[in-house]
Formats: structure tokens, sequence, C-alpha cells
């Protein structure tokens, strides 16, 4: 099947074939017909699917032009990233479309992002805070929107904008058509969609777990860090076709250590981008990786998630995944569109048992391959891999103290408080060697 046999119209048809597109994707195919009917959609489909196209396609097959310019088509997803990449998508394809498309997103400005919305537009992307602000600032008016997608749902939840998606839904119409895609199905999204969605069909691309089968996996046993850098660096050097090589770890200070490490074997060639750095660096860091300046480029798996960058040749990854479904997002970036992708898995003793799960998942083995002869094996182990002593905390019981005295010795006799009245007829006696008075008059004669 070609995008020719699926009922688009001949400006989307124009548009694809600028940009290169012959053969719809499985999600493509599975789906257009599905969407078109104007049923609720759940799509379950992984990273490098295609399902991007998948939705955005039938949306604007049945967009009509409208003098009133309030947006139809709503897209919300869960990172900043991810909006300019779905903006970018949705104007390639309307290229010879006379429509609209206005990202929002947090981190930018509110009010510039209102006076767009202001001028009109047809298509909104967003992400769930920036989309909630506008419209309970009355900035936005949703009462127009006739087609609902949420991308990426799993990660949304997962950066805890659940509230804020739930309140969108609770103010957007109820005759709308709503489109979900996850790469997996939770217990907490299949709450969502029994209470906002009607009787959804489920398109599948790929199950979860299943790698895709343009792929070749294969992973190292690595002792330590620095070995790891000494075999990152090797196989920068010498490997043959790593020349756009997306490197993924598992937290932000280490995307800066690594970044230090490999700049200075391959200076102007690597750049990283993580949810510290500002929002134009990342644009710009993505952007120079896009167009061949950047060779390398290491990223965060929550920054990953808005990445659609095309013909990525290696993924690597740094560290072993702790959560299973994160690999599978992770070299999904590679072997997009039908193109030939290689992830590279470096794993350390402590990752292996994560290795096992990411295998139970995919229900086969990762191929492992012999650490190259001429490899620097590093002995320098870093602060988190010194082997950590610790002194167990014996409570030592003292024996019971007998016939003790008392603390302190006997007081004198004026330091002692004795609780005796003194009269003052006493005192003054005391004082005076004689009673004395206080002048009191004396008793008249009867």
């Amino acid at each position: 099947m070609t995008f020719e046999d699926l009922n688009l119209t001949k400006p989307l048809l124009n548009a694809l074939k600028d940009l290169g597109y012959e053969k719809p994707t499985t999600i493509q195919q599975k789906g257009f017909s599905v969407m078109m009917s104007g049923k609720d959609v759940l799509g379950i489909a992984q990273t490098g699917t295609g399902k991007t196209l998948a939705y955005l396609l039938p949306c604007l097959r049945q967009w009509n032009f409208s003098k009133e310019r309030f947006p139809q088509i709503l897209i919300i997803v869960p990172t900043r990233e991810l909006v300019a990449q779905v903006v970018e998508e949705v104007e390639k394809l309307t290229r010879y479309m006379n429509v609209t498309t206005v990202g929002v997103y947090g981190g930018a400005n509110i009010k510039t992002q209102a006076i767009q919305i202001a001028e009109g537009l047809d298509v909104l992307v967003a992400t769930p805070g920036r989309l909630m602000d506008l419209a309970l600032k009355g900035d936005l008016a949703l009462k127009h929107i006739k087609r609902l997608v949420i991308d990426e749902v799993d990660e949304t939840l997962n950066l805890g904008f659940r509230k804020q998606l739930t309140t969108i839904l609770d103010i957007l119409p109820t005759k709308k058509q709503s489109l979900l895609f996850s790469a997996t199905i939770t217990e907490e999204i299949e709450v969502l969609i029994d209470e906002y969605f009607i009787s959804p069909i489920k398109i599948e691309a790929a199950p979860t777990g299943t790698p895709l089968e343009n792929i070749i996996q294969k992973a190292y046993h690595v002792p330590n860090f620095n070995t790891k850098i000494n075999l990152l660096n090797y196989l920068l050097e010498t490997e043959e076709g790593l020349n756009k090589v997306l490197i993924f770890t598992g937290s932000k200070k280490l995307a800066d250590k690594m970044f230090e490490e490999i700049e200075q074997k391959f200076p102007e060639e690597v750049g990283v981008i993580h949810s510290n750095k500002a929002q134009n660096n990342r644009f710009n860091t993505v952007k120079l990786f896009q167009d061949g300046t950047y060779r390398i480029l290491i990223a965060t798996d929550i920054i990953s998630r808005g990445l659609d960058i095309s013909e990525v040749t290696h993924v690597i990854n740094f560290d072993t995944p702790d959560v299973p479904e994160n690999y599978i997002h992770r070299i999904g970036r590679t072997g997009r569109y039908d193109q030939k992708g290689i992830s590279i898995t470096l794993i350390s003793p402590f990752e292996e048992k994560f290795q096992e799960s990411i295998e139970d998942l995919m229900q086969q083995k990762i191929p492992m391959e012999a650490l190259p002869a001429d490899l620097e094996i590093s002995e320098i182990l870093t602060d988190d891999e010194m082997p950590r002593i610790t002194m167990p905390n014996v409570q030592i019981k003292l024996p019971k103290r007998e016939n003790v005295g008392a603390a302190f010795h006997e007081k004198k006799d004026k330091n002692k408080k004795v609780n005796n009245k003194i009269r003052l007829k006493e005192k003054m006696h005391a004082k005076y060697g004689k009673p004395k008075t206080r002048g009191q008059k004396p008793k008249k004669k009867k």
C-alpha cells in the first residue's frame, strides 16, 4: 500500500511527496480508516513507528476551513521539545493548505503565546500545564475542539501532569473525537480511558517490549565507569558508520560528566541536553545534531521523549535503564521509517539485574560482545563505585551499679533549705535581743 491508496486530499499527497514518504507504516495503515470513522481510538505504538503521522493525516484530512479562527484540533504532548517537533510536522504536511498551527509550552512568555492565539489558529499543540494556564485565564477558547490527540500519555502521567490533564478533559466539549497514543498501557491510563473515552477502538503497531526489527542490538559487560568512558571513546574512534550517535544517560549529573570527558577527545562534535539546560540551548543543540554539525548528542531519558531526529545511526546506552520500557524507548530513536539502526548498551556489574528485566520484557537475550583486546581497562573507581564498609552499630549494655552512695557531699547547715516559718516576734528578738513592737498604740484604760 502507498499513500495514494489512502483517501487523502491532493495538498496532503503533494506534501508527503515533497517529504519523500511513499508507503505508510503499520500504525499509519491500520489507524487511518478507524480514525476517519470518527470513533475514539487507543493506539499502542512505540517510538519510531510513525505514530505522529498516523494521527496527523486523518485529523488534517477531516479539517475544514472556518472563518472563526478557533482551534479545531488539539494535540497534547508531555515536553516542550515534542511540542516543537509536532508543530514542525504539521507545518510540513500543511504546506499546501491554509492551516495555522501554534505551539505553547511552559518556560516561554505566556503573553506572547496569548497574542498568537488571539490572532487565530486551527491546530494547537501544547503541554498540559501551559494549556491549562491559558484556558483558565480566558486566553484560549476550547469549545470548538473537534479532535483531541493525547500523545505519549504514559510519559505525561509519569511527569506528574495527571491533574492538569483531567482538568483539561473536564472543560473540553463532550462531542469530539479523542485519540490517545501510548507505548505502554498502565492501570492509571485505563482509569483515564474508562472515564473520558467512549468505547475506544484499539490499534497496535508493536506490543510493549517488542524491539523494532530494524534495530541490531548488542551489549558489552564493562567493569566500571572509567572503562566505559574508554570503551565509548574507542567505539567513536574505530567503529565504522557512527555518523549520528545518540548517547543516553540516566541522570543530568552523569550527562554533564560524560560531556566533559568526551568533548576533550572530540571537540566541537558533541552536544548535551537535559532539563537543567535553557530552552534555547536545548533547541539549538538538537538543531546542530540534526543538521550534522554535532556527530554526538548526549541526552537523558525524560528529554529523549521529545526527540524526533531522523537518520540516527547508533543509540548508545551508557548506562542500563532500571525501567525496562525505557530501554525500548531509547533504542527506538534509531531504525526509524524502515531504516536500519544499531543499539549498543554498556552494562556494569551492578546493572546486570536491569539487563535481566529488559530481556524478560523483550522475551529475548541481548547479544553480548567481547571487549576489544586493545581496550584500556581502568582500575580507578569513582566514589559511587568504591566499596562501602559499614560498621555495625552495636549497643553495649552497661552493668547495673550497686552500693552507690550519694552523688554529692552533704550540704552545710546554712545551705540547707528548711521550710520553717519564722514569726515576726522571733525575728525582732533575734535582731534586737528583746521583743520589739512596731509602735502599736497603747490600749486605753477602761
